[in-house]
């Protein structure tokens, strides 16, 4: 895998962050199984819960173009170390990624990097399984 290459991208697309209340940008880019590589920037909004993360931005562009099948994710972000996902992105990967295979680059630059497995970041995930048979469906 092209680490390097995937950490550009996520730098890259940082620059394109829309963050005028926490100046804090991020830049994510996600790597298909097919081989195709999404990116997305953080954009918030004046009532925070109403701002994207830069994953959930990559993961949802590739869901619109009909991808469903992920490899790796590198993130990349304003601050002086590696860092992780936020919650519900870790929550949202664990929908369509496998947990024990799934890479995600915590990249301070190209040459800079962690890589750790969404299981790691994500233990005890809330899955199907939780689920209870319901009379609904």
């Amino acid at each position: 895998m092209d680490y390097q290459g995937l950490i550009a991208r996520a730098v890259e697309v940082k620059q394109s962050a829309y963050a005028p209340y926490s100046h804090f940008r991020v830049g994510a880019a996600l790597l298909t199984k097919s081989g195709k590589i999404f990116t997305g920037c953080n954009v918030e909004n004046v009532s925070y819960s109403a701002t994207n993360c830069a994953e959930r931005t990559a993961v949802y562009k590739a869901i619109s173009e009909g991808e469903r099948e992920f490899a790796a994710i590198a993130v990349n972000g304003d601050n002086d170390d590696y860092l992780p996902p936020c919650g519900v992105c870790r929550q949202v990967l664990a929908e369509f990624c496998d947990m024990e295979t799934f890479e995600v680059i915590l990249a301070n630059n190209e040459e800079d990097y962690r890589i750790v497995t969404l299981d790691r970041l994500l233990p005890g995930a809330f899955s199907t399984d939780n689920l209870k048979p319901s009379d609904v469906f």
